[in-house]
């Protein structure tokens, strides 16, 4: 229970972060059998697929380096599944915000590709 809050803080965090840089709220913690995406946002024409990290440490790696090719082949699948419902798929792209214990935010647009 205690990291699903800190999880849930972190997400918060973050959707506080990309509205403040203008960002729009589509929908957050989107779920499919093919996994979940934390948050989903619109910039401009943009629709973007936002995976949230916290990370405590380094220890085992940063929150950035969490998000391996086999954790951006789930998110991408999930991102498909949520574009078939859609009547128009407009441009999408994949970004990571990674949080570090300290509050140190670091904003990866475009960080993977389909």
């Amino acid at each position: 229970m205690r990291l699903k809050r800190k999880g849930d803080r972190a997400e918060n965090l973050a959707l506080k972060y990309l509205k403040q840089a203008g960002l729009k709220l589509v929908t957050r913690n989107y779920h499919c059998r093919q996994g979940e995406i934390d948050l989903i946002m619109e910039e401009g024409e943009y629709l973007v697929f936002v995976e949230v990290r916290y990370r405590k440490n380094s220890q085992f790696g940063g929150a950035v380096q969490s998000v391996d090719w086999h954790k951006q082949q789930k998110i991408i699948a999930c991102a498909k599944q949520y574009l078939q419902n859609l009547n128009k798929v407009p441009a999408c792209r994949f970004d990571v915000l990674a949080i570090e214990d300290k509050g140190q935010v670091e904003w990866l647009r475009n960080a993977f590709e389909v």
